[in-house]
């Protein structure tokens, strides 16, 4: 006769990443305005179409906020940014934002934004 098997449940995983970029650490996070992701930026590259040239009318790096002019006469748009797009966005900078995957693109860097 054999013994029966003890059951054990399976430990809880979180799926959450934690952000560590409030504390100066490297963003883990994909959450909008966080990390920038591979996919979405190969998204952001394979539509063309979408992305709004402008230029940086405002950014302030304590609150990682930019706030960017169209260049087509549309309203502001301000965005945020947990990887330091403030802080190298200089005010008349050429940028573009890419309204569906919310990329900004100063010069060579890519950066994920949240709109405020």
């Amino acid at each position: 006769m054999s013994t029966p098997r003890l059951h054990l449940p399976p430990r809880s995983v979180r799926e959450r990443a934690a952000c560590m970029c409030a504390t100066g650490g490297t963003c883990s996070s994909y959450a909008p305005g966080h990390a920038l992701h591979l996919i979405q930026t190969r998204l952001a590259s394979a539509t063309p179409t979408e992305w709004v040239d402008g230029v940086v009318s405002a950014a302030d790096a304590a609150r990682g906020e930019v706030v960017v002019a169209p260049l087509d006469g549309g309203a502001a748009i301000t965005v945020w940014s947990a990887g330091g797009a403030a802080s190298i966005a200089v005010v008349g900078t050429p940028v573009a934002i890419h309204g569906r995957y919310d990329v900004l693109a100063i010069g060579r860097e890519r950066f994920n934004t949240a709109r405020v």
